[in-house]
């Protein structure tokens, strides 16, 4: 008789495991996190940078005020601010450096009373990590001078500072630190480059006195307004950049009251001389700056609080010849950043005429 096939029992299979198999479970470790940004409070290795990168969005804030008033500066040399305010038509071609320029100014009468004051320069100039360049300047304004009131009159001006397009690069620099993480580098320094345009406009309210045929001295009360319009930007590629920042294009406007006076003095027969100064408030200030960081929360948006300072500016004139006058010239600020002290200083061939 065959045997009849035996049933399959889970008892039986169940105690032969325990009796005699051991199970065996694998645990494998868990995956290695990226590091993150230690601002989401999350675990594993993080960065931290402490504020400074967001910092360092900062410092490009004040590097745009400083080219802003950068700009203005180089732009009132082309308005003949170290010259005087009543002489006969001129016209100047100039070259300077500290920050490099070089250009044509001058000035027509146009009535008794009237005169055009014109200039056109290319420029490039930089302070404090930031630097311009192919930046061409033009400048014009009217001058209205009382002269039929005698020796001692009141002048008003009104006038404009344009700089249509220049290339500009800005730099920002910041450190960080990783948690349970590989070292950091110990701080990243990036360049990064853009276009800019820059405009003005200003109204001069002042009063001119001849003390002598070969002494004239003025003061004046100068209000402007200034408009600086630059790209969006993002830094530049680099592998250490673990909070990279992407700047929106953005407009920056400012407004200034300067109080100023100038002395002309003829010494002998050929040898001018010029000194002009003067103290500058800012006030209103807007920064369009508007930046996206990566690992920060939200936007940074720094501001930019009301600056003074002092603008300084003076002329030695050699006649060569008749109506043909050589000039030594400078130019700059005295003050705190982002401002400064900055120095522009320069050579000219002036023709009278």
């Amino acid at each position: 008789m065959a045997a009849s096939p035996r049933k399959f029992d889970a008892r039986i299979f169940v105690a032969a495991v325990l009796s005699g198999v051991s199970l065996q479970v694998l645990m494998l470790p868990p995956a290695a996190k990226a590091a993150g940004y230690c601002l989401n409070n999350g675990e594993g290795p993080c960065y931290n940078d402490s504020g400074s990168s967001s910092g360092s969005i900062k410092g490009v804030v004040d590097q745009r005020f400083n080219q802003i008033i950068t700009n203005r500066v180089l732009g009132t040399v082309l308005l003949g601010v170290n010259e005087q305010i009543n002489c006969s038509d001129c016209v100047s071609a100039f070259g300077s450096a500290g920050s490099f320029s070089a250009g044509i100014h001058g000035r027509k009468e146009i009535t008794n009373n009237l005169s055009l004051l014109a200039g056109l320069a290319y420029t490039q100039y930089g302070e404090s990590g930031y630097k311009v360049t192919d930046a061409p300047i033009g400048a014009f304004a009217l001058r209205y001078d009382f002269t039929d009131w005698g020796s001692s009159r009141p002048f008003f001006d009104v006038g404009t500072i344009l700089t249509p397009f220049e290339k500009v690069s800005y730099s920002r620099s910041y450190s960080y630190t990783t948690a349970f993480g590989p070292a950091a580098p110990p701080s990243i320094a990036l360049q990064s480059s853009t276009n800019a345009s820059e405009y003005s406009v200003y109204g001069r309210a002042g009063w001119i006195t001849r003390l002598s045929p070969r002494d004239e001295l003025a003061a004046s009360v100068e209000v402007w307004q200034l408009w600086q319009s630059v790209s969006g930007y993002s830094d530049p590629n680099a592998a250490s950049n673990a909070f990279s920042a992407n700047v929106a294009g953005g407009t920056d406007r400012t407004n200034l009251a300067k109080i100023g006076a100038q002395w002309t003095h003829l010494f002998g027969d050929n040898i001018e001389t010029n000194i002009n100064g003067g103290f500058v408030q800012s006030f209103a200030n807007h920064s369009g700056l508007v930046a996206t960081v990566t690992g920060e929360d939200g936007l940074v948006a720094p501001t930019i609080g009301n600056q003074s300072w002092f603008e300084y500016g003076g002329r030695v004139g050699f006649r060569i010849t008749k109506g043909w006058v050589a000039d030594l010239f400078v130019n700059g600020t005295l003050g705190p950043q982002p401002v400064g002290n900055t120095i522009h200083g320069g050579v000219g061939l002036r023709v009278n005429y």
